[in-house]
């Protein structure tokens, strides 16, 4: 499961460079996202006639959907500097819970290293640098040894509902208008 800070960070690193860019990310994909293998196309359907998606549609889809289930987006974006520490953290409970309910829904993550965090463990000679970073005194070749600060996270599944037809891929969350 990947920490909450970090989903923070991710979250909000990719909201801010889809908004500049229109692109999530490379080291945020890299550590979330797991290659697939591929697929056979359908026999009527040669490569150019279909359509890749973006990848922006899908980080906006996912952005939609935490803030559709647990307002993160609402609450990022919120002045937070008149409440309370403990009405920040009564908050923060609830939109723990939610989004994390959420990201188990629709995204299975593995650990990249499954030892504790403050274990000594060995890095082996093929490291992928997306996967394992080395930080403080890194000096010589692999095999190194070092205490584990972070284990990382892997998405092994992402099962994320179709994206709509059309237009809307770019909507994070409707606006609202109450009639009266």
């Amino acid at each position: 499961m990947i920490g909450f800070g970090k989903r923070i960070a991710y979250a909000f690193k990719s909201f801010f460079a889809i908004l500049s860019s229109g692109e999530i990310p490379r080291d945020v994909v890299e550590e979330i996202v797991q290659p697939q293998a591929p697929t056979a196309l359908p026999s009527a359907a040669t490569p150019e006639s279909v359509k890749p998606v973006e990848s922006a549609d899908r980080a906006v889809q996912m952005l939609a959907i935490l803030q559709r289930d647990g307002r993160l987006i609402d609450f990022l974006t919120e002045d937070i500097s008149p409440y309370t520490d403990a009405q920040v953290g009564a908050a923060v409970r609830d939109l723990h819970q939610s989004c994390k309910q959420t990201l188990l829904r629709y995204v299975q993550l593995e650990p990249i290293i499954a030892s504790e965090e403050g274990e000594a463990v060995t890095v082996q000679e093929a490291i992928d640098p997306a996967a394992i970073k080395l930080i403080g005194n890194v000096t010589g070749k692999p095999p190194l040894r070092g205490l584990l600060r972070h284990r990382g996270w892997r998405a092994s599944a992402v099962n994320l509902p179709p994206l709509p037809d059309g237009t809307g891929r770019a909507v994070v969350a409707p606006a609202e208008v109450e009639i009266p």
